[in-house]
């Protein structure tokens, strides 16, 4: 099941504010590739690297490290932002 484009960019906006707890509730259900990305950032804020790696696997992504953290964040928004813009398109 994946989520609604809306609840991933908030769960990007919520990673960003450093709320990974509420981020979480709104990545884990969700079963897409970007969904897991997002749960793998969140268990890098959490200090959960193990797990983290598990969900970049999940996400056939690189585990960067958590010194990537902000980095990964950013990309996500762009990931996100540039899908909504290809959605908007596409219903135009």
């Amino acid at each position: 099941m994946s989520a609604e484009p809306n609840s991933l960019a908030r769960a990007v906006e919520l990673l960003a504010a450093g709320k990974w707890q509420q981020a979480h509730e709104l990545v884990q259900p969700d079963t897409s590739t970007v969904a897991a990305w997002l749960h793998g950032i969140v268990h890098t804020l959490e200090g959960d690297l193990d797990n983290a790696r598990y969900w970049y696997r999940r996400a056939a992504r690189a585990f960067p490290g958590p010194e990537a953290v902000e980095t990964e964040i950013a990309a996500a928004r762009r990931t996100l932002d540039d899908a909504n813009t290809e959605r908007t398109r596409g219903v135009s």
